[in-house]
């Protein structure tokens, strides 16, 4: 059990229906919409023990509350393997509640459990409630992101 009574496990199978949920209003907070093709392989890679995405659920009494998906992958300045925390979303009506940082402390766990040599996120400038919860990890650094999208 993590903080505040919220259990952090890997999404299963059976977790599709209450992931495309929060899903869905993951995208929606951004104001983004997927194609369901993205969706689906999306949920297909998180369930396949081969691919580097790691899927993980907050829940209490059976019922989700968030989730977090992570990229697990080399990197040129650690021998360890590194993970990219890529997507973090809690249901707005538990925002407050503990289910982000519960989220946030299991990955640092299983950073150390697993002999990770980094853990890293970013989030929109404008995004103050995630902000304060990612400061009381580690100050945000000076770096900017540049995307290209083909």
């Amino acid at each position: 059990m993590s903080g505040d009574g919220w259990r952090v496990r890997d999404l299963r199978p059976d977790d599709e229906a209450d992931w495309r949920g929060l899903w869905s209003g993951y995208l929606a907070f951004y104001g983004e919409a997927l194609p369901e093709a993205v969706t689906a392989a999306t949920w297909a890679r998180v369930l396949d023990p081969e691919a580097p995405l790691l899927g993980r659920v907050a829940e209490r009494d059976g019922a989700a509350a968030g989730f977090t998906l992570s990229v697990l992958h080399a990197g040129t300045w650690t021998l360890a393997p590194v993970c990219y925390l890529e997507d973090l979303f809690v249901r707005p009506d538990l925002r407050g509640a503990g289910v982000g940082r519960a989220l946030i402390d299991d990955l640092v766990a299983l950073a150390q459990a697993r002999g990770w040599g980094r853990l890293y996120w970013h989030t929109r400038e404008d995004n103050a409630l995630a902000r304060r919860l990612y400061d009381s990890f580690t100050p945000a650094d000076d770096f900017r992101r540049y995307r290209l999208v083909f």
